[in-house]
């Protein structure tokens, strides 16, 4: 039996979003019917080395090996790190993800990419210029569930689609937590649209964005407007509606994020011309989605599929991540460049029509 690919990583910020992931890398990737890669945490950085020490005893079983760094400049320098995973809020993101670069780490950002598209596209040029591997971590696009709704979706069984909506929503209790909280904080890029607006539109991506009649196509038209919360003044509510109708399809996919309201049940809804697919909240991590097969507006069969598996669905991007950089690839297939840079356009659109600029300083690039 041929030996996995072991990709070690190093860590960047020790949050929640940072716990979350590196307790899925540990998890035995044979859980989950993956014997070509594995994962090993190498490094772990922070702000001190207390903090990273007390990070890898509770999220990385104690394990000793780990180097614990009082900066992130260290990860970036130490020789056994191939990757690193970048977690701190996103208004850093294009600093960090731009130093682990030119220490010619792969990098693996968190969603939001960066603040707006003209840092993304910086970022990638200098990845480029460097020959690394780089990837936004929107680890929804690589669940089994996110892998099958697309089978279905391109498969032609529901003819094409038309139409979709999509929400996510928290109550952040935005009158009871500190202004300088990163939902309310706009130095921090607060507010609906970047904090959750990732994952109603990578479900538009994916149906419509991806789908082989669009034929690569950019949105036609995104319109969208914002209800600011007067606390700080950054988007409480954000809706927005993205067209596309350049090619063979003709879809509009309407969407929104609050970050004062609970999500409802039906996370999206994917319609299409003979039938339509249901996915349950929470959209960033659905265990079912069900298919509806409609002759006019009757049912004529519905099918629900459920999903199960070790850990919490944040090992599977990692697993992508680990055969680019063995295959020696500069993007992933499945989320490639061009859908993180459709994801930051649009979201730059929606801000602009919104009025919402950030402080002075908060784009590095402009």
């Amino acid at each position: 039996m041929t030996k996995p690919f072991i990709l070690r990583w190093g860590i960047i910020s020790t949050g929640r979003i940072a716990n979350c992931f590196v307790t899925d890398l540990l998890v035995d990737p044979e859980t989950r019917d993956v014997t070509d890669v594995a994962h090993k945490v190498t490094a772990v950085g922070s702000r001190s080395v207390q903090s990273a020490e007390k990070f890898i005893a509770e999220y990385a079983k104690g394990d000793k090996s780990i180097k614990a760094y009082g900066s992130y400049a260290g990860v970036f320098a130490d020789p056994n790190v191939d990757a690193v995973y970048i977690a701190t809020p996103h208004t850093l993101h294009y600093e960090n993800a731009l130093d682990a670069i030119k220490a010619k780490k792969h990098v693996l950002c968190e969603k939001p990419v960066t603040s707006n598209a003209a840092e993304l596209r910086s970022l990638l040029a200098a990845a480029k210029e460097h020959g690394v591997f780089f990837m936004e971590a929107l680890w929804t696009r690589f669940q089994p569930l996110t892998l099958e709704v697309k089978k279905i979706s391109e498969s032609g069984v529901l003819g094409a689609p038309l139409a979709l909506q999509a929400d996510l929503s928290d109550d952040f209790k935005l009158n009871e937590i500190p202004k300088t909280h990163r939902a309310l904080d706009p130095a921090l890029g607060g507010g609906a649209l970047l904090d959750l607006g990732p994952y109603p539109l990578i479900w538009a991506i994916l149906a419509l964005y991806e789908h082989p009649y669009n034929q690569g196509a950019a949105p036609s038209n995104v319109s969208g407007t914002m209800l600011k919360t007067p606390l700080t003044g950054v988007d409480c509510n954000t809706s927005f509606t993205v067209t596309f109708a350049k090619r063979e399809l003709a879809a509009q996919a309407i969407l929104s994020c609050n970050m004062n309201i609970a999500s409802y049940h039906t996370g999206a809804v994917i319609r299409y011309e003979k039938g339509m697919i249901t996915i349950a909240a929470p959209i960033y991590c659905p265990k079912s989605f069900t298919v509806q097969y409609l002759e006019g507006s009757k049912v004529t069969k519905e099918e629900t599929r459920q999903f199960e598996y070790v850990g919490t669905g944040w090992h599977f991007q990692a697993d992508e991540v680990a055969r680019c950089v063995r295959d020696k690839k500069s993007e992933s297939s499945l989320w490639g460049h061009d859908k993180s840079l459709v994801e930051m356009d649009v979201f730059d659109e929606v801000r602009r029509q919104g009025n919402y600029k950030f402080p002075p300083g908060v784009e590095k690039v402009v």
